[in-house]
């Protein structure tokens, strides 16, 4: 017995969600996707940290993972330093505040604190004290 149904039908315009999104995404500008992408990375870092609020689940100390945390404080300091000079001096200060935050949270979770300079994303903003 063959199968005779027809091959399922290519979407179109209006049933494919994909060239809206291209449509939305192109009204974005790069400073807001920037910032979005650095501010998803310091709410997972921060989380990392143990710095979550407590809740009827658990602990923020519960989520605890510093070498989780230490990845995402390096993309996020090598993010912060590489877009500075474009996203302009306004965004980027709130970013790097954020980000010192989190690595001197890092250090004082730490039961082992790195060597000067050897912190999370140290090699992009230098030594954080």
């Amino acid at each position: 017995m063959s199968d005779t149904s027809p091959p399922p039908a290519a979407p179109d315009a209006s049933t494919d969600p994909a060239p809206s999104a291209t449509r939305d995404i192109a009204d974005v500008a790069a400073v807001e996707v920037i910032t979005t992408a650095a501010v998803h990375l310091m709410s997972a870092a921060a989380v990392k940290c143990g710095l979550s609020e407590d809740t009827a689940d658990g602990s923020g100390a519960d989520y605890l993972d510093l070498d989780e945390a230490r990845k995402l404080i390096t993309a996020l300091a090598a993010l912060v330093t590489a877009s500075a000079p474009d996203i302009g001096n306004q965004h980027a200060r709130s970013l790097r505040d954020g980000l010192r935050s989190l690595q001197l949270a890092f250090r004082e979770a730490s039961p082992f604190p790195d060597a000067p300079g050897e912190g999370p994303g140290e090699k992009f903003t230098g030594y954080v004290s």
